[in-house]
C-alpha cells in the first residue's frame, strides 16, 4: 500500500475545497501552516487594512471569520494597535 505523502508547511491545499478551507485545524502546527498561507495570501505587506477589510477577506475562504482573525492576530501574522483601529500584516 501506498502511503499519503507528507504535507510541506506551505502545502495546505488539501484543507481548501474549491478555495474554501474546509475546516480550521485543531492542531496547533497545521493551524499556523493554515494562518500563514491565509496571511500571505489574503494580506499585502505595509498595507493598513479596516476590520471590515480583513473579516470580508476571511469569509472569502471560510464561514468563521471571526476564529480566523482572532488566530491571525495571537500568532503574530497580523498585528493591530492597542484600540484595534487597524491590522497589518507582520513583516
Amino acid at each position: 500500500m501506498s502511503s499519503q505523502p507528507s504535507v510541506t508547511a506551505h502545502d495546505v491545499t488539501a484543507l481548501f475545497s474549491q478555495g474554501r478551507l474546509t475546516a480550521i485545524p485543531r492542531k496547533t502546527a497545521r493551524r499556523e501552516q493554515v494562518l500563514t498561507h491565509l496571511a500571505e495570501t489574503l494580506f499585502t505587506p505595509e498595507r493598513e487594512y479596516t476590520e471590515r477589510e480583513v473579516n470580508e477577506a476571511l469569509l472569502t475562504v471560510h464561514d468563521d471569520f471571526p476564529a480566523l482573525r482572532r488566530y491571525l492576530v495571537t500568532s503574530g501574522l497580523l498585528v493591530r494597535p492597542r484600540d484595534g483601529s487597524s491590522y497589518r500584516r507582520a513583516a
